[in-house]
């Protein structure tokens, strides 16, 4: 698996969000018979280009031919997905609109642009990467440096300031006003005004925004209500537990032996689960009362194209592969299988069916006051046992390789988690050197 460092990724990125600024461009302008600036900001770039490609790139370099088409839709989408959500939530607008295209999915994704970004996906990976990345490293390496740090702090100030001129919030509008005047490369007419100019170009770049229409309950007396963060926070760490117990009973019928099944070092809690069901409650919440056929279609390919990621990240940045299907029919690359697939189908069906209406009502009647302090409390453990777990899982695989502690930290990790302990806690983890 190639590993890309920060500079390689940043590289990508930009270069993939220019890339897709100009596609995005010369569409609308092609379509409005008008030159129409489709960056995100005031920059020449969009932003869900880059992320999309990095997280292709990063997650799918080990597949080829359909199923590197297959995930690159999968991924792209939702990404997309996500991304429509995000700017709906921040700027109460649509800024892209597919209601009116066949097979679209309340208008943020439709079949149309999915198969095209999966095209562009499979492209990026098999040739775009290495292309782009060999014609940069015609550069001089530092100013490629030099000059990626500057469009990383202007990227920075140029999202910040629209969004704070977008909102009319903030106690700096006049100079996020300059800053956006100094970054504007398209229009000579920027004035004063600015908000409104911002306005009116989203407007002209996304022909069919709109407003979004919300009706949510704002009932402040009911503790953790709709699908806000304490209520998620909490179901993350519900079905991190849970999630811990089923794998632990299920390793147990199927192998004949108990094991651990945990994520992290203190505490039966898989973060795969949690973070799976916090996810899907987050996203799929408006969809929750929807069919059981489209629970379970929505939860076998978001459920795999997940389980994929999280394997490829432990390998990338722990070096051990904590589960392996190559055994299994069916399985693609050992990271995921036909028939854990259905398991998410069908545990996204439970789920929404039967489990978290249940704990929702739970939750709810917790006391607002406890609830807050409970919740915040349970947040700092479940953070401090993220990090710990992190740094004890790099020590093992660092020790795998005999690098020896450099620092009070790693030798407090060596003292407290030390080989025996850790395959103790991750029995299944295999070293990937």
């Amino acid at each position: 698996m190639n590993i890309y460092s920060g500079y390689e990724l940043l590289r990508l990125f930009f270069a993939y969000s220019f890339l897709g600024w100009v596609l995005e461009t010369v569409t609308a302008t092609l379509k409005q018979r008008k030159f129409s600036n489709r960056g995100l900001v005031n920059g020449p770039f969009c932003v869900m280009y880059g992320i999309t490609a990095i997280l292709i790139s990063v997650g799918l370099q080990e597949l080829t031919g359909f199923w590197l088409f297959w995930y690159s839709v999968i991924y792209a989408t939702v990404t997309e997905w996500i991304g429509g959500h995000l700017i709906e939530k921040a700027f109460k607008q649509r800024w892209w609109d597919y209601s009116e295209v066949k097979w679209n999915l309340d208008g943020y994704i439709c079949v149309p642009a999915s198969a095209l970004w999966g095209v562009f996906g499979y492209i990026a990976v098999r040739w775009g990467n290495g292309l782009i990345l060999n014609l940069l490293s015609l550069f001089p390496l530092l100013l490629l440096h030099i000059v990626l740090l500057v469009l990383v702090v202007l990227m920075i100030v140029d999202i910040t300031a629209s969004y704070l001129l977008l909102k009319k919030k903030g106690p700096y509008l006049e100079q996020c006003a300059a800053a956006n005047k100094q970054l504007d490369k398209v229009s000579d007419r920027l004035t004063l005004w600015i908000t409104q100019w911002i306005e009116r170009r989203i407007q002209k770049a996304y022909p069919k925004v709109r407003e979004a229409q919300t009706a949510e309950n704002t009932e402040e007396n009911v503790f953790a209500q709709g699908c806000g963060f304490y209520k998620l926070m909490l179901l993350f760490i519900i079905g991190a537990f849970l999630g811990d117990i089923v794998e632990t009973v299920f390793c147990r019928i199927t192998m004949g032996y108990w094991m651990s099944r945990s994520s992290l070092v203190w505490g039966p809690f898989s973060i795969v689960w949690g973070l799976a069901l916090a996810l899907v409650t987050c996203f799929l919440y408006k969809y929750k009362d929807r069919s059981e056929s489209f629970l379970f279609l929505t939860g076998t390919f978001l459920g795999g194209a997940y389980e994929y990621l999280c394997s490829v990240f432990t390998e990338i940045f722990f070096g051990k592969v904590f589960w392996d299907y190559s055994s299994l029919p069916f399985n693609l690359g050992g990271r995921i299988n036909l028939l854990y697939c259905f398991f998410w189908g069908i545990a996204a069906v439970v789920w929404f069916k039967k489990a978290y209406p249940f704990l929702s009502g739970l939750i709810a009647k917790i006391p607002v006051k406890p609830g807050k302090i409970i919740t915040w409390i349970l947040t700092v453990f479940m953070c401090c046992n993220i990090i710990v777990s992190s740094l004890a899982l790099m020590r093992y695989d660092q020790r795998a390789q005999g690098v020896k502690a450099q620092n009070k930290i790693e030798k407090w990790v060596d003292t407290h988690f030390d080989d025996a302990r850790m395959k103790q806690i991750y029995p299944k983890a295999k070293s990937t050197h």
